[in-house]
């Protein structure tokens, strides 16, 4: 009897983590009303199955959703600043003018995302993959992308300055009026993508395909 005891609390912990829908019909987890507008800062959401739904403008400020499924959920104007989201989904997400600052999306699937305008500085996306995602408008200064997919992303006018993409392919991306000043694109494949208007001033082109080395002359 005494293992089966001491296995008690780790099983009632994982039946509090379980989803459960409030009178009003709202998904809660943990605590968490899973609602537009909620307050959730350091929620503890990881694995969650977070499919569709509407969050906007919601508070997961230091929120733990690593390996959550957040495919096709609308999170514009969400509040994800150091917010842990390594291995989450959000395939076709709405990110809208989000702010993911310090937030560590590495190994993250954000394929197809919606994240015009959103504010990623210093954000951890490393092997993320981000294939065709639209990341117009974007502030991404200082983000780490090490090995990131970026094929056929667009980053029309987004902000790259001291950007780490280190091994990342941005293939066929759309780089037109982008700022990738002192950025690190060592290694990068720029092979296709469009990078019309676009400066690179201090940026380490080392090994880079395609970068576009007289780019001053």
């Amino acid at each position: 009897m005494k293992p089966l005891l001491s296995l008690l609390p780790l099983a009632l912990l994982l039946a509090g983590a379980v989803a459960q829908a409030d009178d009003e019909g709202v998904t809660v987890i943990n605590g968490c009303r899973l609602e537009v507008d909620s307050q959730c800062p350091g929620a503890d959401l990881r694995g969650a199955d977070l499919r569709h739904l509407d969050l906007r403008r919601i508070n997961l400020a230091g929120a733990d959703l690593s390996g959550a499924d957040l495919r096709h959920a609308k999170l514009d104007l969400a509040n994800l600043e150091k917010a842990k989201l390594h291995q989450a989904d959000l395939t076709r997400a709405s990110l809208q003018q989000a702010n993911l600052r310090l937030a560590d999306f590495s190994g993250a699937r954000l394929v197809a995302i919606n994240g015009w305008a959103l504010h990623a500085q210093a954000t951890r996306f490393s092997g993320a993959d981000l294939t065709a995602a639209n990341l117009e408008f974007a502030r991404l200064s200082a983000a780490r992308l090490h090995d990131a997919n970026l094929t056929a992303a667009n980053l029309e006018m987004a902000w790259l300055s001291k950007a780490d993409l280190k091994g990342a392919s941005l293939r066929d991306a759309n780089l037109q009026e982008a700022k990738v000043n002192d950025a690190n694109l060592a290694a990068v494949d720029l092979a296709g993508a469009r990078r019309h208007y676009a400066t690179f001033q201090g940026t380490n082109m080392e090994g880079c395909r395609e970068c576009p080395l007289d780019w001053e002359k």
